[in-house]
């Protein structure tokens, strides 16, 4: 008879060839091989449909994959119940139980496990003070703030020490400036509690902020995975280049020895030389705040230059985003620091260097 999984240190995790299909669907995880470090925050990031809570579901017990294995530190977890597997878990709705008291939520996973009374008021003041929560103990949900419930919740999911400590959008009902601070503090109790977390969301933002690592998922695979930097900086593809952050992409012809981009209006861009020899269809990606913008004649007349248009300036605090078109009528975003300036003409000259301009695979369209 197969044990609970033990509680001691940070959880390893191994897809191996797992796939979900519902009936004769498009698979909604295909062949996933993924490995999840003990004790990193992993972020699951897509769109929606993308199959990244079909894989957190798969690895928290609620639904059973229809090929490979999912292993925790070298055991097969598939025949294992989710209350078997010792996983803390965080839902975005909240799912607290509004005739108990803040204490009474977060104590009953330990009373399903008969942990004993006296252990069980310690390790639930533990929680109270891990989520900041000390004096609400005696409060019932409703008396709580979204952002207090949403603490309580993260308190309930690590009351019993979890190895591994899973959260599908947990954030997403907050508002903007509660979404910051909570994230910060689930930072912090992730340093803390040294736990593995697999947290799943659409929020590219969140992701960077919040990850050790990013896995992009796109119907149904990974596309790319990576810390933060790594996926910013050197995506793989057009979609990750889209996805994560903001990028202008020019998709066309590869030429010369690889280096140059002959997009579909005829504009040339050189790109940075890439390991691999690349012929045929790719798409030239630069990030918008790497690129300059000039009055048309004016400016350098080395790197890349691309004549264009504006349509908008975007006030952004700090920051503003010139929006322009090109003459083949896409659009192409550039950041602008405080001290830029924007010129007063509509016709102006972006330019951006080669070193910061890369050459991906293209989205088929």
């Amino acid at each position: 008879m197969m044990n609970e999984i033990s509680t001691q240190s940070a959880a390893e995790v191994r897809y191996v060839g797992v796939s979900k299909t519902y009936g004769a669907l498009q698979p909604a995880i295909a062949e996933l091989d993924l490995e999840i470090r003990a004790g990193e925050f992993l972020t699951l990031l897509g769109p929606s449909g993308s199959g990244k809570t079909t894989a957190l579901n798969l690895l928290a017990g609620f639904q059973s994959p229809s090929s490979g294995s999912i292993l925790v530190d070298g055991i097969d977890v598939g025949a294992l119940p989710p209350h078997k597997r010792n996983i803390g878990v965080v839902f975005q709705h909240y799912a607290l139980f509004p005739h108990m008291t803040v204490r009474e939520n977060i104590a009953y996973p330990l009373r399903q496990r008969k942990v004993p009374k006296t252990e069980i008021e310690r390790l639930v003041s533990e929680a109270l003070r891990m989520v900041a929560l000390e004096s609400f103990g005696g409060r019932m949900p409703r008396q709580l703030s979204g952002g207090q419930q949403q603490r309580v919740a993260v308190a309930r999911a690590i009351v019993f020490r979890p190895r591994l400590l899973l959260m599908d959008e947990p954030l997403g009902a907050l508002d903007r400036k509660l979404r910051e601070s909570v994230q910060l503090e689930l930072k912090r109790i992730h340093r803390e509690l040294g736990v593995t977390v697999v947290f799943v969301t659409h929020d590219q933002e969140e992701a960077l902020v919040m990850s050790d690592r990013i896995a992009i998922f796109n119907a149904g695979r990974i596309q790319q995975i990576g810390t933060a930097s790594e996926l910013y900086d050197t995506p793989s593809s057009q979609f990750v280049a889209e996805f994560l952050g903001e990028s202008n992409c020019f998709v066309g012809d590869v030429a010369g020895e690889g280096d140059k981009v002959t997009g579909q209006d005829g504009v040339v861009v050189g790109v940075k030389s890439s390991a691999t020899p690349r012929h045929g269809r790719a798409a030239a990606v630069v990030r918008p705040e790497r690129c300059r913008i000039h009055a048309r004649g004016e400016g350098p007349t080395e790197g890349n230059l691309v004549d264009a248009r504006v349509r908008d300036v975007v006030y952004l605090g700090s920051l503003r985003k010139v929006v322009a078109d090109l003459a083949s009528g896409s659009t192409f975003s550039v950041v602008c620091q405080p001290d830029d300036r924007i010129p007063s003409q509509p016709d102006i000259t972006i330019s951006f260097p080669v070193s910061v301009t890369r050459i991906v695979t293209a989205t088929v369209q």
